[in-house]
């Protein structure tokens, strides 16, 4: 089993169709749940699933709500990013994550591998998404 970061397929098609909103104000609510090194999670990946992934304390199943913010154009590329998610006081361990719309059935949006499983013992567990920008954001069209 792996994890292979990427957007997944089925987000890319319904991007096309509308079905995700990224609007800071009114838009869908997105969630980023945790995973260990024996999840399957990749491009082939169309909603959240539980398989593989964490427990631990200070973790709930099905992640932590996202604080999006908004999709950005900057010439011809269109990107958006999120606030870092954190789990505080937690003690878990973990090697990707998959981002997902909560508000559109749990659709599968992107997913992330950490290169490695990253623990935290009784302290903050992060994930620090990359600069919001056209070349780093974690969602990027161009």
């Amino acid at each position: 089993m792996a994890i292979t970061q990427a957007l997944t397929g089925t987000f890319k098609q319904e991007v096309l169709e509308g079905l995700h909103n990224f609007s800071v104000v009114g838009g869908d609510t997105f969630k980023i749940a945790l995973y260990s090194s024996t999840a399957a999670l990749s491009a082939a990946t169309t909603v959240y699933t539980s398989v593989g992934e964490i427990t631990g304390t200070g973790y709930t199943a099905g992640g932590a709500t996202l604080t999006n913010l908004g999709a950005t154009l900057s010439g011809t590329t269109a990107y958006t990013s999120f606030a870092n998610a954190v789990w505080p006081s937690a003690s878990i361990s973990a090697a990707g994550a998959l981002v997902y719309n909560a508000t559109k059935g749990n659709r599968a949006v992107v997913v992330l591998n950490f290169g490695g499983t990253y623990t935290s013992a009784g302290t903050n567990f992060s994930v620090v998404f990359p600069t919001n920008s056209p070349t780093t954001a974690p969602i990027i069209f161009n």
